[in-house]
């Protein structure tokens, strides 16, 4: 079982497409659900299974009145849609005003991502587009319930810095204090780098050297290749091999060493299909 939140500390590293990456080749069925507070950018950017566009009023929008009188993890399905590709998603809010609408319901919709995976019927792993996040965001209340919070980063300077004081900061939160970098405290806290294929080792070595002189408990667990190229095809706003874009062969190593180094704590076999390489593209 598994509830994996992306997230960002500000500026647009690129959440919604590393998650939709991510979820394109993970080795288990996936749900991928856009909860940023800010709203979502499915809708806008991506078709649905049917060719036309996907429906903004179901997802986050039409869950919010289910979850308030309760949400039992398998009602998560009555509220997704499939894009163009098969992935399955719970799109997000239009408006940031929306945001309103869910107070008080966030820590439900974090125990049922966390227990989808455990569903008789339709299990899944769940994949938490969280969006920009500060101190009062409320999709931190989802990260309770999460296996892994992924805070995505590109590799200027100034991004590197925040990202290793947003780990610091959900560190404190999260796990009561600082911790040193081999802890595995729950959740675990890592950084995924948006990155040049060709320089990522040495930034990876450097990053990790930060993280952990700043002793905040996470460590970088894996690179996506900056692939303006790759995403675009994600997108379906471009045609070409999706499954041979840097960025589908990135995301998908990076899911191979998640499973490999913390599979063991997600050994719940989930059935159905694993999402395909071309996933959540548009045709």
């Amino acid at each position: 079982m598994a509830l994996i939140a992306l997230a960002a500390d500000k500026g647009s590293p690129g959440v919604t497409t590393a998650a939709v990456a991510l979820a394109a080749v993970w080795p288990r069925r996936v749900l991928v659900a856009e909860t940023d507070p800010a709203g979502g950018d499915l809708v806008y950017r991506s078709a649905a299974a049917h060719g036309g566009p996907l429906n903004p009023n179901t997802g986050m929008l039409s869950i919010a009145a289910t979850a308030r009188r309760g949400l039992v993890p398998d009602q998560l399905w009555d509220h997704t849609q499939p894009l163009s590709g098969g992935l399955e998603v719970l799109v997000g809010l239009g408006i940031s005003e929306q945001a309103a609408g869910l107070v008080g319901i966030w820590p439900t919709l974090g125990r049922a991502f966390a227990q989808l995976a455990d569903s008789p019927q339709a299990p899944a792993d769940v994949i938490a587009d969280c969006g920009r996040i500060a101190g009062d965001s409320p999709a931190i209340e989802l990260f309770p319930h999460a296996n892994l919070v992924l805070l995505i980063s590109r590799t200027e300077p100034e991004a590197i810095a925040r990202v290793r004081d947003r780990a610091a900061a959900l560190s404190a939160k999260l796990h009561g204090g600082p911790r040193g970098a081999a802890t595995l405290a729950t959740p675990l806290i890592g950084v995924v780098l948006i990155a040049d294929p060709g320089n990522s080792g040495k930034l990876v070595h450097q990053v990790n050297e930060m993280l952990m002189a700043a002793q905040t408990g996470a460590r970088v667990v894996g690179t996506l290749a900056d692939d303006p190229a790759g995403a675009d095809q994600l997108a379906g706003r471009k045609r070409g091999r999706l499954d041979k874009s840097m960025l589908i062969r990135s995301a998908r190593k990076v899911t191979v060493d998640l499973y490999q180094q913390y599979g063991a704590a997600w050994s719940n076999p989930v059935a159905g299909p694993a999402a395909g390489p071309t996933a959540g593209a548009g045709r």
